[in-house]
């Protein structure tokens, strides 16, 4: 590969990385201040509104990061990729607009009630503004993912006689093949992503003060919330898998180092990959489970990777990152069910308060493996089918690219640290 193209999707993948971590939080937290918000307005329970003053700091302090780091990232479609405008900019630059005109202006203009409204406006005017922030992040996740979907999977385009695409049908376009699943797939990512967070850092709180009413609460909280959108998750990501296979299939085979068409494929649990010979060394394999998973049949085919000759991924990062994600998963399964259950009667056990403040980024972690395995499953594709990503690269050299991307390593791990340093010490506080 040429070492400018690498390191600008290196530089790409960067950015949109560090700055998913953030809708992952705000998109569930929003709706989290709303409950807060409306728990504190029926009960007057001095709890519930230090809740909620905790935590609307912890998200605007997500939606300003989210923010700073969109913007950034939005640069580079000019920089890095121009290519991609030119050829699908007409799809792409009104689902982008729309996200900012329908979504971004609502929050950030009823964020300012939500923070410093409390006590200058009703309490049905504040919930109002809290309800509107949240259908805002909501309806921000709803046009970006339709966009990275319509490139997964596009549909209702026409092509024009320069070969740039124009929406044929609008509704088409939104709701692709695979856009349904993939945005309830994030919606619920975000959901798990913020209740493991309120909970790792209200148990965070617990160890420093157990008689903390507000801190009980909201563990009580998110370690319910979780319990439920975990196994909600898990049935929408088997749906979401079966739609890959049908639209996508040399991504599943990737996800399951699948080299070679079979029936009957075996579920690879562990393998050390090597992508020269096309082979799984040390193999750890349960017979049959791929096929009885993607097919729902024990021995239904499964296509491999020799069926798409040299457009197939990069394979042992997609194999690696779908099985983290999976790993993580069933952690936060265990770990939310058994939390729930647990404090239902009696107050946490010191183990548990360390094991819940021990996965409070928990989330950030299955989400960025989730979001490896769907961004490079795609490649050598842009836009599965239409756009090589080799065919949008800027003209910057290697050089420039590798002194930007050092630059936003340095910048944004500076970031990262003291945003997770901020919000422990506020919870701690």
């Amino acid at each position: 590969m040429d070492e400018a193209l690498l390191l600008a999707r290196l530089q790409f993948g960067l950015n949109i990385g560090f700055h998913i971590l953030f809708p992952s939080i705000t998109i569930g937290l929003a709706w989290y201040l709303v409950h807060f918000r409306i728990r504190y307005e029926r009960t007057r329970d001095p709890a519930w509104l230090d809740t909620y003053r905790l935590w609307v700091k912890v998200f605007a302090l997500s939606f300003a990061m989210g923010v700073v780091s969109g913007i950034t990232m939005s640069f580079q479609f000019g920089t890095n990729w121009p290519g991609f405008m030119l050829a699908v900019g007409n799809i792409a630059g009104p689902l982008l607009a729309y996200e900012v005109l329908t979504a971004f202006f609502l929050e950030a203009t009823f964020l300012g009630v939500m923070l410093f409204g409390m006590n200058r406006v009703s309490g049905r005017v504040h919930i109002a503004s809290s309800v509107i922030v949240a259908a805002g992040t909501t309806l921000s996740a709803f046009w970006i993912l339709a966009l990275n979907s319509w490139m997964q999977t596009p549909a209702g385009h026409v092509a024009e006689a320069n070969g740039e695409l124009i929406a044929g049908a609008w509704l088409e376009v939104i709701f692709n093949p695979s856009f349904p699943l993939r945005f309830t797939h994030m919606l619920l990512a975000s959901g798990i992503t913020a209740a493991f967070l309120v909970a790792g850092l209200s148990a965070w709180r617990l160890l420093k003060a157990r008689d903390d009413a507000s801190a009980l609460k909201t563990l009580r909280f998110g370690a319910g919330v979780a319990a439920v959108l975990v196994p909600l998750q898990i049935v929408v990501g088997d749906l979401h898998g079966l739609n890959t296979l049908k639209h996508q299939p040399a991504k599943i085979a990737a996800m399951e180092a699948l080299w070679e068409t079979q029936r009957g494929a075996p579920l690879v649990l562990f393998a050390l990959i090597d992508e020269e010979t096309g082979t799984n060394n040390y193999s750890i394999e349960i017979p049959k489970l791929a096929s009885l998973i993607l097919t729902h049949e024990a021995d239904g085919e499964v296509l491999g990777l020799d069926e798409f000759g040299d457009d197939i991924p990069p394979v042992t990062l997609v194999f690696l990152s779908f099985r983290v994600m999976v790993g993580v998963g069933v952690l936060m399964l265990l770990l939310a069910w058994t939390g729930a259950f647990k404090l239902r009667k009696r107050g946490p056990s010191k183990t548990l308060l360390w094991c819940f403040a021990g996965m409070t980024f928990s989330g950030w972690i299955a989400v960025l493996a989730g979001w490896l395995v769907t961004e490079i499953g795609r490649q050598p594709w842009l836009v599965t089918g239409i756009l090589r990503t080799a065919e949008a690269a800027g003209e910057a050299s290697g050089a420039q690219l590798g002194a930007s991307l050092t630059g936003y390593v340095l910048i944004y791990t500076l970031l990262l640290l003291s945003y997770m340093v901020v919000i422990t010490h506020l919870a701690r506080k």
